[in-house]
């Protein structure tokens, strides 16, 4: 099974949650709600979760073995760099083609 395609929608730059992530397999089956976390030793993946009854949460959809989770993470990443990279050099190319603005000395 292939990562043919994911999708990221950033959440707000505050929180510990990153962004929202769609996983695509083999061009035929999509997972969503896949969460990306900032934790105390970096970014890790959340696989989309129910809360239950008494406030625990378990997973809808998960990899069985620790090499598919380890493609499916890897994949987001890329992507999330590469994100993450084409925001900081559009930031960079706004911020070179906003006007100087002069400074006049006004005291008399």
């Amino acid at each position: 099974m292939q990562v043919t395609d994911v999708r990221i929608r950033k959440v707000a730059a505050e929180g510990k949650m990153k962004a929202i992530v769609s996983v695509t397999f083999d061009d035929e089956f999509v997972v969503h709600d896949i969460k990306i976390i900032e934790g105390q030793n970096g970014l890790f993946i959340a696989m989309p979760s129910r809360k239950m009854g008494e406030g625990d949460f378990r997973d809808i959809a998960h990899p069985i073995n620790s090499m598919t989770r380890n493609k499916i993470q890897d994949a987001i990443f890329v992507k999330y760099e590469q994100m993450n990279e084409e925001e900081e050099a559009a930031a960079q190319v706004a911020e070179e083609e906003e006007p100087e603005v002069e400074e006049f000395d006004t005291e008399l």
